[in-house]
């Protein structure tokens, strides 16, 4: 079950079946894509201006719901570039600021979830890796991408090899997200962060989103990066918030944005 919930400018997105681990079958997926879908319409309303994934229960995702499939049909490719593949790069591709607040098993799909969001923040008892070596089958969802850009070529296939995981401190000392922190600390801060995010120059924040994904996607260099950043910083000039923020700066006096 996925649940949605907009509050004071924010999406809270809920992967709610915490007695499977929040593992996704394509029912699921199909939940999440059209949760995505509902908050990207209202973002474009300007009624959403940052949003927050989860996971109810013991984990964030522990990936693929496998519980009921049969290796002799499943079909791989069908799940995972008919429905993994486009919902990531609608994720990726939410207009605002994104969140997740990820505890406990984060593998597989769950994973692939984090790499499409824009800021993780992780538990203390969180565990990546790639447990896939017990299955026969390979990490995907964006893993092997994930891994070799923050980790390298060795350390990933030293995690593939083994199956072994990482706890939610490891992953972030290693870079792969932003920030760890105790268990009962990671949703209120999460949201926190979504909140006050939400109350500032979203599109700010979306300019830079853009060219963060540029550099990631396209390896601009930094000529090509500067020349970028000139252009979006010529359209943010001409927009309300940027005269509010310049004006509240001459005013000494804290923004009022309205993204």
């Amino acid at each position: 079950m996925i649940d949605l919930t907009i509050e004071n400018n924010v999406a809270e997105i809920v992967l709610n079946a915490p007695a499977k681990l929040n593992s996704l079958d394509e029912e699921a997926l199909g939940g999440l894509s059209r949760a995505y879908d509902e908050a990207s319409a209202a973002a474009a309303a300007g009624t959403v201006r940052a949003l927050v994934l989860r996971g109810e229960g013991r984990a964030f995702c522990a990936g693929r719901d496998i519980s009921q499939v049969k290796p002799e049909t499943d079909d791989a490719v069908a799940y995972l570039e008919g429905l993994v593949t486009p919902l990531l790069q609608k994720m990726a591709a939410f207009p605002t600021p994104t969140f997740a607040a990820a505890h406990g098993a984060c593998l597989g799909v769950g994973l692939g979830l984090l790499v499409a969001t824009d800021v993780v923040y992780v538990a203390e008892n969180a565990k990546l890796g790639s447990p896939f070596a017990k299955l026969g089958a390979t990490l995907d969802s964006g893993g092997h991408w994930l891994f070799t850009e923050r980790l390298g070529a060795h350390r990933t296939l030293d995690l593939i090899y083994t199956a072994e995981l990482m706890t939610g401190a490891d992953a972030v000392a290693s870079g792969l997200f932003s920030r760890v922190m105790p268990a009962e600390d990671l949703l209120p801060r999460t949201r926190e962060t979504a909140q006050r995010v939400a109350s500032g120059a979203t599109g700010a924040f979306r300019a830079s989103k853009e060219l963060v994904a540029g550099i990631r996607d396209r390896r601009l260099g930094l000529w090509e990066s500067i020349s970028a950043e000139n252009v979006a910083q010529g359209e943010l000039c001409r927009s309300d918030d940027y005269a509010e923020g310049f004006t509240a700066f001459q005013e000494k006096r804290k923004p009022v944005f309205k993204g």
